[in-house]
């Protein structure tokens, strides 16, 4: 992905913060061990002039072979006389050092490899979450979650397709909840199709809860927000931003798309809302769709072609019942 300056800002910061508090706690728990046993102050002396004394003779060339080997042996000897007397007062022996969040870069951001100083890991899943996170701020909405979600609003008795609302939404919820559970090896992308009010959102919803609390990139927006906010980007012709926001709906682990077919329609957001579900299938990342549409109405207003990949490439819900917020 490409970030703009102010994503690459707000990661720095980030990892400028969790890198400060590391090292803020390692020194509020060395006051403390030192408190409890002043000794490992003097320990600590000796090993910066053992250090001293290693630098020194080093300068000394091959003559110096033995030298170090006798430092080294007094450096370990008072490495192990000070985790010794922290652990014999009930301390770990790396009690007051830093524990930073990563391990490979110590919240440095950069690591080396084959001689060249890359971005760690931690650092570019930090830039994938903020550019996530910028675009879940066009959406509002609060995260729902399973238990929330009440089948008892649904109907028991049969419609007239002779279905219950109740089943069926039934198995809609365990789907999701199986769906969440089985992500990291099944994630077929899913078409929620109904009426307003049946809860096509709060599962939606759910799911992302479930799935960022799992440490999953979820993006959740709705259609005309999105839409908006390419075409804005797109028409006053600023590149960096519209493809900075292509390349994070593309590139999340899911992509939620709520409400579709209530934009505005246009041949743009046409061909955006279909090159984006598209590319999002060839690369084998999910999508979930959310539409009061029938497949008629999807494909008068989209394509033949848009309808016939979501037909294709999605489980399908139609979701059954009465309006839940009107109930409510």
């Amino acid at each position: 992905m490409r970030y703009s300056k102010e994503i690459f800002s707000k990661a720095y910061a980030i990892t400028a913060e969790r890198r400060t508090n590391a090292e803020t706690m390692a020194q509020r728990r060395r006051d403390e061990v030192l408190r409890v046993i002043p000794e490992i102050e003097e320990i600590e002396r000796k090993m910066s002039s053992v250090s001293l004394m290693a630098a020194k003779a080093v300068l000394k060339g091959a003559n110096a072979k033995e030298e170090l080997e006798k430092i080294a042996e007094l450096s370990k000897k008072l490495r192990d006389e000070k985790a010794n007397l922290m652990m014999s007062h009930g301390y770990r022996a790396d009690y007051m050092e830093p524990q930073y969040s990563c391990p490979v870069c110590q919240d440095t951001t950069a690591v080396e490899k084959d001689g060249k100083t890359l971005y760690c890991q931690c650092f570019l899943n930090t830039l994938k979450d903020v550019a996530c996170d910028e675009i879940n701020k066009i959406s509002p909405l609060s995260l729902s979650t399973f238990d929330t979600f009440s089948l008892d609003k649904y109907p028991y008795d049969s419609n007239q397709d002779g279905v219950s609302p109740y089943s069926r939404m039934s198995k809609i919820l365990n789907f999701c909840k199986n769906y969440v559970a089985n992500f990291a090896a099944e994630k077929p992308s899913i078409l929620m199709r109904g009426a307003t009010g049946l809860g096509k959102t709060h599962l939606s919803l759910a799911i992302a809860n479930e799935l960022l609390n799992k440490g999953y990139y979820v993006v959740y927006v709705s259609a005309p927000a999105i839409i908006s906010k390419l075409e804005s980007a797109h028409f006053e012709y600023s590149a960096r931003e519209e493809e900075e926001l292509l390349s994070t709906l593309c590139e999340c682990d899911l992509l939620i798309l709520d409400d579709l077919g209530t934009e505005f329609m246009t041949p743009f957001s046409k061909s955006t809302i279909y090159n984006l579900f598209n590319t999002r299938i060839m690369k084998n990342k999910p999508v979930i769709i959310n539409t009061n549409m029938t497949i008629a109405e999807l494909e008068s207003t989209y394509s033949q072609r848009f309808v016939s990949r979501i037909m294709s490439s999605c489980v399908k819900f139609d979701f059954i019942g009465n309006d839940i917020r009107a109930t409510k």
